[in-house]
């Protein structure tokens, strides 16, 4: 059994991971493809990569949440970037491209085209 104070840093670690998710009418949206294929092919530590940097850079304005099938599971795991009117559709994603979208889109605001599903197809 964990101490009081080890239990109460996971809850407060997990109460931020959370609010990172919520929908406070955010200008960056970030979906990960969470069907049953996406998680077969590693969506759940896409999902937590992009919460990951997005806490560690303290970047603000950006929600990150997931959806069931984007409807391409050839490419999986899949991940939506809506930003605006602004779709970008990333493919075959790791946790190494997550890092790089982050950096590239997410603060630059340019599309890491060499990712998308219209380079792969």
């Amino acid at each position: 059994m964990k101490n009081l104070q080890e239990l109460q840093d996971i809850r407060d670690k997990m109460k931020t991971i959370v609010n990172t998710r919520e929908n406070h009418d955010d200008s960056v949206n970030i979906i990960v493809g969470m069907a049953t294929c996406g998680i077969a092919a590693g969506a759940r530590d896409i999902l937590n990569k992009f919460n990951e940097e997005i806490l560690k850079r303290d970047i603000h304005g950006v929600m990150v949440s997931q959806s069931g099938c984007m409807g391409n599971c050839q490419y999986e795991p899949m991940v939506q970037i809506i930003d605006g009117d602004k779709k970008t559709t990333y493919v075959c994603i790791t946790p190494e491209k997550v890092k790089k979208i982050v950096e590239q889109h997410i603060i630059k605001k340019i599309p890491v085209t060499e990712f998308t599903i219209d380079q792969v197809k």
